[in-house]
């Protein structure tokens, strides 16, 4: 059974992108546009791959990352348009696995 990826993203033509991406590799998904919607899913599914979007509605996405590292160890991947260094390294800090800089291509997103 492939992996469960929680997608937490604000933007829904992203979201349908992602969805796409992630079913045509048969991943499993759950989708949060908010980060309280994104603890709910991941508490209650303990996702295998979280991948995190920094500009949510409700809440800074650096500041969903510690919170998420107290009740799970899942790798965070960090998706955003964000370029600058310093937040990068706040999201490696807190606790992400990786970070990735939209826009970004398929093949990146997948390896």
């Amino acid at each position: 059974m492939k992996p469960l990826i929680l997608v937490i993203e604000d933007d829904p033509q992203i979201r349908r992108f992602l969805r796409a991406t992630l079913a045509a590799e048969d991943y499993r998904y759950l989708e949060a546009p908010t980060a309280a919607d994104a603890e709910r899913e991941a508490a209650a599914h303990q996702p295998d791959l979280i991948l995190l979007d920094l500009g949510l509605p409700d809440r800074d996405g650096l500041h969903l990352i510690p919170a998420i590292r107290t009740f799970s160890q899942a790798p965070i991947l960090v998706l955003s348009a964000r370029g600058q260094e310093a937040d990068k390294i706040t999201a490696l800090d807190s606790g992400a696995d990786d970070y990735i800089s939209k826009p970004f291509a398929t093949g990146e997103l997948l390896a």
